[in-house]
C-alpha cells in the first residue's frame, strides 16, 4: 500500500490481494475500482469546467432528455435536493433548462440547452473511448461478464428478484472464500 499525491490509499491488488479482510472485501474492491478507472477521465471533466456530478447529470440527460428531476436523481447518483442545487447552477453556466411537466404542473423536467447537448456529446464520447481503454485489457467475456455481474449486484441491493435468483447459483469457490 502507498498514498498517492492527493492521499487516496492505493492498493496493488496483485500483490496485496490476501493482505487481510480490506484487500479482499468487496465493498472496498468496488470502490478502489471506480476510484481507480474513473481518476483519468474525472480529470478531463474537470479540465472541460465541470464538476463530476455535472457531468453524471449531462451524461443522463444525453441518454433521455427532458428528464423529471426525481429520476434524474436517481440515475445521477444524488439526493434530489443536491442535485436540484446542480441543475440550477448549470443553468446558469447555460448547461441546462428547467420546464414544468406539460401533464403535472407541480414536477420539474430538466432539459440539455444545445451547448450541455455538445459538451455532454463529447464528454460521452471521452468516456466511451476511455472505458475501452480499460475493458480492452480485460477481454470481450470478462468484460460483457464484470458489466453483467455489476448489474446483478445492483439489482440485488436495490431489491430485485431477478438477480438475486441468478446469484442464489454462485460457484462453491465464491462461496467458500466468503466463509
Amino acid at each position: 500500500m502507498m498514498a498517492s499525491e492527493d492521499n487516496r490509499i492505493e492498493i496493488d491488488i496483485e500483490t496485496d490481494r490476501h493482505a487481510g479482510f480490506v484487500g479482499d472485501y468487496l465493498l472496498y474492491l468496488l470502490a478502489a475500482a471506480s476510484d481507480a478507472a474513473s481518476a483519468d477521465f474525472h480529470a478531463h471533466v474537470r479540465e472541460q469546467g465541470l464538476r463530476v456530478p455535472e457531468w453524471r447529470i449531462l451524461a443522463c440527460l444525453c441518454d433521455e432528455d427532458g428528464q423529471m428531476v426525481t429520476q434524474l436523481a436517481q440515475l445521477a447518483l444524488m439526493e434530489q435536493s443536491h442535485l436540484t442545487k446542480i441543475v440550477d447552477q448549470m443553468a446558469t453556466k447555460g448547461l441546462v433548462k428547467r420546464r414544468s411537466d406539460e401533464r403535472d404542473r407541480r414536477r420539474v423536467r430538466v432539459y440539455l440547452t444545445a451547448a450541455g447537448r455538445a459538451l455532454g456529446t463529447g464528454l460521452v464520447k471521452k468516456a466511451r473511448e476511455h472505458e475501452m481503454s480499460i475493458v480492452s485489457r480485460l477481454g470481450a467475456t470478462d468484460a460483457a461478464r464484470l458489466k453483467a455481474a455489476l448489474k446483478d449486484i445492483h439489482a440485488i441491493c436495490r431489491g430485485g428478484d431477478d438477480a438475486a435468483g441468478r446469484a442464489s447459483s454462485a460457484p462453491a469457490e465464491l462461496e467458500a472464500s466468503l466463509s
